[in-house]
């Protein structure tokens, strides 16, 4: 049997913003470096707002500028099982994060950071949330600088 693939979840508000994004900028960073049997990669929302939704057109378009493609992603809220299937869990901000301590067992809660914490010196930092204020370039730069840091230091552990 293979080793276990290391099982990342990537959490904002809705699904249909940044995780979605962290999800593509990672998964195409994964791909880049031919190691996609090493990884099992998905997100989710704290909220149900936008379940079986794509992700917002603006951040499909914005990704789709940087050759990375959401199409195929759907919008999902966070469940309980997450906490016990995921290896990672990454919010996208404090109010995320802060939901997710609210839900996630005690014996998981190891298992929650913010994204942008992959970025030295960026500790305790949030990824705007682009669904009003825009800013879908800067959010895509951010969270793919943020995966590319992530990829490194999860790729020295297997």
């Amino acid at each position: 049997m293979g080793k276990e693939k290391i099982k990342i979840l990537f959490v904002c508000m809705g699904n249909i913003c940044r995780s979605p994004t962290a999800e593509g900028t990672f998964r195409s960073q994964v791909e880049k470096r031919d190691v996609q049997d090493l990884f099992e990669i998905d997100s989710a929302g704290t909220h149900a707002y936008h379940v079986g939704s794509q992700p917002d057109s603006r951040s499909q378009l914005s990704a789709n500028k940087f050759g990375v493609d959401l199409s195929d992603q759907r919008g999902r809220q966070v469940h309980e099982s997450d906490f016990y299937h995921y290896d990672y869990i990454f919010a996208m901000d404090a109010s995320n994060l802060a939901d997710l301590q609210f839900i996630c067992p005690e014996e998981h809660q190891h298992k929650l950071s913010l994204m942008l914490d992959n970025i030295p010196k960026n500790n305790g930092k949030s990824v705007p949330d682009p669904y009003f204020e825009g800013r879908f370039d800067d959010v895509f730069e951010m969270l793919n600088r943020a995966s590319g840091f992530l990829l490194e230091t999860l790729l020295k552990k297997v």
